[in-house]
């Protein structure tokens, strides 16, 4: 595990601490106070809970980017900030957005790693449980290892072999919804 990795680890664990609340529960009194804004996050932390600028500072910053408490890892070292940012660049910068609010959505399922590729990001536990990516200007897709799976007309079944066995395609955010996790929770837990 990379240094920083291991110093974020170590600050938000020191954080849950001092609060006597679990990272979940923390993002949850951030979520329900409607704050946005960093500066305003941070702020609230260092009134609410005491916590002092640095601590309320990660949090804040952990609050609006929830993939970065759950890196562990990346392949081959690569920053994984950088290469979201490679991945959705040019035509594709529009997805950005999307993509963001997709792992917001995931990462309130539990720690997992984050693997950067070309085109897409692959999600492991103890195995690769789906991938995130730019399927086309206009359209994220995301791959999908379910097993007992039943397709539908927004669950399509991917030809194998392959990395995934399922995947669903979305254009904008109102399609990140129940069912869509549902998919991405149960390939979550059978990674597990």
């Amino acid at each position: 595990m990379p240094d920083q990795q291991k110093a974020l680890d170590t600050q938000l664990a020191n954080i849950q601490k001092k609060t006597g609340k679990t990272l979940a529960q923390l993002r949850a009194l951030i979520a329900k106070s409607g704050l946005q804004k960093h500066g305003q996050i941070r702020d609230m932390l260092k009134s609410e809970l005491g916590l002092g600028h640095g601590d309320a500072n990660t949090l804040a910053h952990v609050a609006l980017d929830p993939g970065s408490a759950t890196v562990k890892s990346s392949s081959a070292g690569h920053d994984v900030g950088a290469e979201v940012d490679r991945i959705y660049s040019g035509p594709k910068a529009g997805l950005r957005s999307l993509h963001d609010a997709v792992m917001a959505r995931i990462a309130k399922l539990g720690p997992f790693e984050v693997a950067p590729k070309k085109a897409y990001l692959s999600l492991r536990r103890k195995k690769q449980f789906a991938m995130v990516g730019p399927a086309t200007k206009t359209q994220l897709e995301i791959g999908l290892n379910l097993t007992d799976s039943t397709p539908t007309e927004r669950l399509l079944a991917v030809k194998q072999p392959a990395m995934c066995s399922a995947k669903v395609r979305l254009a904008d955010a109102g399609e990140i919804d129940d069912e869509l996790i549902g998919w991405i929770r149960q390939a979550y837990e059978q990674a597990g």
